[in-house]
């Protein structure tokens, strides 16, 4: 497993080796040495969780003030527009965005640090997304920023077909960056 780093700070893609066949593949989605020599304390991660969708739903995008959580995202079938926006002040990469392509092809897992506001857009049928985080849920600690917001101006591949009432009733950015810098 190859751990690359990105445009934003903190955040990773750790890049597997799928093993292929004739009978299929099998990859490792997880190594505790790996993430070690990353930065990060494999320990940490305290829940599983998956969500699925159809294609052209958009979920997020999704964070949370306080302690937050880290988060290792990958896609166990489909493929994801996977986007990060650094959330968090002080950070060189503070409210600027990357996406990255996450699918059942190269197995690719991204690693979310605290802080950040996390979403992606489903490009296939149906997608599973995994989800390994590092705290509990605290929904008093939930933030959100509308993914059409336009001073972040997030490009999603495709047109969006749905999204919860929560996302579609989120914030701005500003408002988010306001409340940030009212702490």
């Amino acid at each position: 497993m190859q751990v690359l780093t990105t445009t934003l700070a903190g955040v990773l893609l750790l890049e597997p080796t799928p093993h292929r066949d004739d009978r299929g593949l099998f990859t490792r989605t997880f190594d505790d040495e790996t993430a070690s020599r990353a930065g990060l304390d494999p320990r940490s991660f305290v829940q599983d969780s998956q969500s699925r969708s159809v294609r052209g739903v958009v979920r997020g995008l999704h964070g949370r003030t306080g302690s937050g959580e880290a988060k290792l995202v990958r896609v166990a079938h489909g493929a994801v527009h996977d986007v990060v926006v650094d959330a968090r002040p002080g950070s060189p990469t503070f409210g600027r965005w990357e996406a990255f392509l996450l699918d059942d092809v190269d197995f690719r897992v991204l690693h979310v640090p605290r802080g950040c506001l996390h979403g992606h857009q489903t490009l296939t049928e149906t997608s599973d997304v995994c989800y390994r985080i590092d705290a509990e849920h605290d929904p008093t600690e939930d933030v959100a920023v509308h993914h059409l917001d336009p001073h972040l101006g997030i490009e999603w591949p495709q047109p969006v077909t749905v999204v919860s009432a929560r996302d579609d009733a989120a914030g701005s950015w500003t408002r988010l960056v306001d409340r940030l810098s009212s702490r």
